[in-house]
């Protein structure tokens, strides 16, 4: 489980395709305090760490995860969100965040609002009916508050702290990002459908 709170910017040093895909991730973490076998999310997608150096992990990538993400558009020196797992007792700053992203959102307009970012986003139509206003979602691994929703475009807004502290400030109309819906929509939609 993760919060959505990015703690790490890392750089995508290495990509290798043997049967899955394998990439290599720089992180400024202090890796001798990472296991093998840990949970990192990357951009938003729980991956297990395969292997560590002095400032790197690699990861393995299924193909199911590459067909649910945007991770099959990797390419050596792209930035990514990192956060490591969550801990007892650790503050739980943003949403409780899976890690298990359930599809791929695009980026339709932005527009600056004083010195913030407001980007609206069109999410894929069978995820579009788990976002709601003021509700939570984690894009690229961020957890967000939207603002306004409309069919299957949505609102955030972004502030200088998000754009300076995650990959945030680089985001570009066209851009396809990681979603993952919020956990409690998810079941509560599940549970009207029971009724």
């Amino acid at each position: 489980m993760f919060t959505g709170i990015v703690t790490d910017i890392g750089t995508v040093v290495e990509l290798e395709q043997r049967g899955d895909l394998r990439a290599r991730i720089r992180t400024g973490y202090d890796t001798s305090g990472i296991d093998i076998g840990a949970s990192i999310a990357s951009d938003g997608v729980c991956l297990t760490v395969i292997a560590l150096g002095p400032d790197w992990y690699d990861v393995e990538i299924s193909a199911e995860t590459v067909s649910k993400t945007n991770l099959g558009g990797w390419s050596v020196g792209k930035r990514v969100n990192l956060e490591r797992a969550l801990k007892v007792g650790d503050e739980l700053g943003g949403h409780i965040v899976s890690g298990h992203v359930d599809g791929v959102a695009e980026v339709v307009a932005m527009a600056d609002e004083g010195d913030s970012t407001r980007v609206t986003l069109r999410a894929p139509a069978d995820l579009a009916r788990f976002i709601a206003p003021k509700g939570s979602v984690a894009l690229n691994g961020t957890s967000l508050t939207v603002n306004a929703v409309e069919g299957a475009e949505f609102g955030i807004n972004f502030i200088p702290h998000t754009k300076e502290a995650t990959t945030w400030g680089g985001v570009a109309v066209g851009d396809r990002v990681n979603l993952e819906i919020d956990m409690l929509a998810r079941y509560v939609a599940r549970l009207a459908e029971a009724l």
